[in-house]
């Protein structure tokens, strides 16, 4: 099986092919790209893939626009940080989503269901695409997955929309919805997001701060440093450090100290006071 993997995170990729690895151990990666400009070239050089295991959100863009720009005939798997909600527009017409951090279970799952693609309707129509000059690829029940990709877009956050006013948070067995503004923190380690609301509850998220930096609303929430986005209430008092630095006294308290270096101490101050 010939897998292309379409992933802008070193480490998702590299997590991935070792999952790959242990899932379907004949599996040969093709490629691994970053951009949605890279996976366009390489599908216009290349035959199409067994299987496509691709992020959404890359370098350059959505990898949603692949398909906007190009047909494709293999089956793809997304793998993806975004809530299930946004998602499920469009589950049935794929073979699978898996939320980061993929799971090997959940990956052998999805392969199973891979097995059950149905491979003969996407010959023929690969052929008849092929005859009429169009680009080499057909994807099963094509303008109801293109009309699913849509609606996927149309629910996904992107420049001009509103900026994210809630997340859905596990909570036991449960998925509920709460309010960005609950918010207090967000801190990463070791690839894990956790929101912090501001009664101190912690939630696991599916969303990396680069991607929260871009979903939440600026005017009111801020990247302290490489591991922590407050929201302004959350924000009680500033203690200079050392060498320009400053320490962020949060609430609720952090079990760690977080400091600003003094390249961002500057734009912090200005957060603060609403410039």
């Amino acid at each position: 099986m010939n897998v292309l993997l379409i992933e802008d995170e070193y480490p998702a990729a590299e997590r991935l092919q070792r999952l790959l690895l242990q899932a379907a151990p004949e599996a040969q990666v093709l490629a691994v790209l970053d951009t949605v400009a890279g996976a366009l070239s390489w599908l216009d050089r290349n035959p199409a893939p067994d299987l496509i295991l691709s992020d959404i959100q890359l370098a350059d863009g959505l990898s949603l626009e692949i398909w906007e720009q190009v047909v494709v005939s293999s089956p793809v798997i997304f793998t993806t940080a975004y809530d299930a909600y946004a998602i499920h527009a469009f589950r049935a017409n794929s073979v699978d989503y898996l939320l980061k951090p993929v799971k090997l279970v959940e990956l052998q799952a999805a392969l199973q269901k891979l097995q059950r693609w149905p491979g003969s309707e996407i010959k023929s129509k690969s052929e008849e695409l092929k005859e009429q000059g169009k680009p080499s690829a057909f994807n099963p029940s094509l303008s109801t997955f293109h009309s699913s990709m849509e609606r996927l877009l149309d629910a996904l956050p992107h420049a001009g929309r509103p900026y994210k006013t809630r997340f859905l948070v596990r909570q036991g067995e449960q998925l509920l919805p709460l309010p960005a503004s609950e918010a207090a923190w967000f801190v990463s380690r070791h690839e894990v997001t956790t929101l912090v609301a501001s009664d101190g509850r912690r939630y696991v998220v599916d969303y990396t701060l680069e991607q929260l930096e871009k979903l939440l609303d600026p005017a009111h929430f801020f990247r302290l440093n490489r591991q922590v986005i407050a929201q302004l209430p959350a924000v009680r008092r500033l203690h200079p450090h050392f060498n320009g630095k400053l320490a962020v006294e949060l609430h609720p308290a952090p079990t760690e100290e977080v400091l600003v270096s003094r390249e961002k101490a500057g734009s912090l101050k200005a957060w603060l006071e609403g410039s």
